[in-house]
């Protein structure tokens, strides 16, 4: 690819996205290609799209979730301060309201099999296990990725969630570019 870089390192990075405000497509869509354009990064696979319900507060709108899978040379407080250009770009207001609605959340979950604890960065994603809105679709993509922390498998997570919310396939996977 054009501009891209050639050597990567040989772990994969799991990126979850997510949008419940606007043309949900459009925001997911958008990321995917911002993610696609950036110099140091490439996608490797995206899952299908799923609809979902809102986890924590329950008075907005459905989500749209996918996982994305890429390689990056860049570090990965790096990539959060790049995902987060994003979210910017496609206009995430942050705000003191945790799981407040959003045009677009782009989540690490995985980096490698490294594990990170800094104060605005935790690798695994520290509630990613107990999400079926992660866990499904990453489940679609890498089902025996090994977490770093509990050395279980994606799918032996799913299976052991606690969450029962709704996920389910979008709609048309053909209207959306990720099948």
């Amino acid at each position: 690819m054009k501009g891209h870089v050639t050597e990567l390192p040989d772990f994969p990075v799991y990126l979850s996205l997510g949008s419940n405000i606007g043309n949900r497509l459009y925001y997911l869509q958008s990321a995917v290609e911002k993610l696609k354009s950036h110099p140091k990064i490439q996608i490797q696979c995206t899952s299908h799209i799923y609809e979902t319900d809102p986890l924590y507060i329950k008075n907005q709108g459905d989500y749209l979730n996918c996982v994305v899978q890429i390689r990056t040379d860049l570090q990965c407080k790096i990539l959060l301060e790049e995902v987060q250009k994003i979210e910017e770009e496609l206009g995430r207001i942050r705000n003191n309201v945790r799981f407040a609605p959003r045009t677009i959340d782009i989540d690490i979950i995985f980096y490698g099999n490294q594990i990170i604890n800094q104060e605005n960065l935790q690798v695994p994603h520290k509630r990613y296990s107990e999400r079926r809105f992660v866990l499904v679709p990453l489940n679609e993509i890498a089902p025996e990725l090994v977490c770093p922390k509990t050395h279980k498998y994606v799918n032996q997570m799913l299976a052991i969630c606690q969450d029962n919310s709704t996920v389910r396939l979008y709609k048309d996977q053909k209207e959306t570019g990720f099948e």
